[in-house]
């Protein structure tokens, strides 16, 4: 059995208040995985921050920032094995396919888009906990991030937003259904996954937001690109558009919608064998 150290930064909180029947529970769907684990005998401990060198046999990686703290990648290293430590930054810039360039002749929609992972929102709320605990903001320059907006051409994007370090113009490709938009979700770990198109009446597709889902196949050029972001363990959204899978967004520390948690967690003991698999593969 395996001792499984989970690094996470030291202001987030990777369980969250007890439920039910004094229950533990997460945002984030590495939770049902190492539940399962537990279950099968290994030992898990969630380490906020950085304590030394820490005895354990295989470590996560799960920091939910965009781009990984230098410290924490270096602390991650000295592990014998690490998931993720080679995703450490899943910046729009890095991992979408979907980006406009100034001279890219693209007559359709464009969408504008926060460079930062879910709109720097997990970075805001790692610097609103840290000035609370009286220490200074780990990503003090994260600016106020606007909700994501289509325009129907790039030349309706206002000004200026093309020469912006912080934001991304992307291609507007969502699958058109008759009743909505589709977006095709990969969560894997080590060799076992799981890939689901969904289908939204919202062009802004979301997971909890769905009105049918289907499995569907994982394209060949998309494991390569996992391969080239040094993914061990997270979730990949994209789309196929005139034949191709073009890459979405990369997350690294997935979450866990409230409304599909019974959904998630049947799907853990399979990506529990793909996190077994990974320990097995290092040994």
């Amino acid at each position: 059995m395996a001792r499984i150290i989970v690094i996470t930064h030291e202001h987030d909180r990777f369980l969250g208040h007890r439920g039910l029947l004094l229950r533990r529970n997460s945002r984030y769907m590495l939770f049902d995985v190492l539940e399962d684990l537990k279950r099968r005998g290994h030992s898990v401990r969630i380490q906020p921050g950085l304590s030394g060198q820490s005895s354990a046999d295989v470590a996560v990686l799960h920091v939910d920032a965009t781009t990984t703290p230098a410290d924490y990648l270096d602390y991650a290293r000295s592990f014998p094995l690490c998931l993720n430590v080679g995703a450490a930054d899943i910046s729009k810039r890095r991992v979408s396919g979907a980006l406009l360039a100034k001279g890219n002749s693209w007559l359709g929609p464009v969408i504008v888009k926060s460079n930062l992972n879910n709109q720097g929102i997990p970075e805001t709320r790692l610097n609103r906990r840290s000035r609370r605990a009286g220490q200074p903001a780990p990503f003090a320059h994260v600016p106020a991030m606007p909700s994501y907006e289509v325009y129907q051409s790039r030349d309706d994007v206002p000004d200026g937003v093309l020469d912006r370090d912080d934001l991304v113009v992307e291609k507007f490709i969502p699958e058109k259904e008759p009743d909505g938009f589709a977006v095709r979700f990969w969560v894997f770990c080590g060799e076992r996954e799981r890939c689901t198109r969904y289908v939204s009446p919202n062009s802004m597709v979301k997971a909890s937001e769905t009105i049918r889902r289907e499995p569907a196949a994982v394209p060949d050029e998309l494991r390569e690109r996992r391969r080239e972001l040094g993914f061990d363990y997270g979730k990949f959204d994209f789309v196929m558009h005139e034949g191709r899978a073009i890459l979405l967004d990369a997350n690294k520390t997935p979450g866990r919608p409230q409304n599909l948690v019974k959904m998630f967690a049947a799907g853990a003991s399979d990506l529990a064998d793909g996190f077994e698999g990974l320990i097995r593969r290092a040994r």
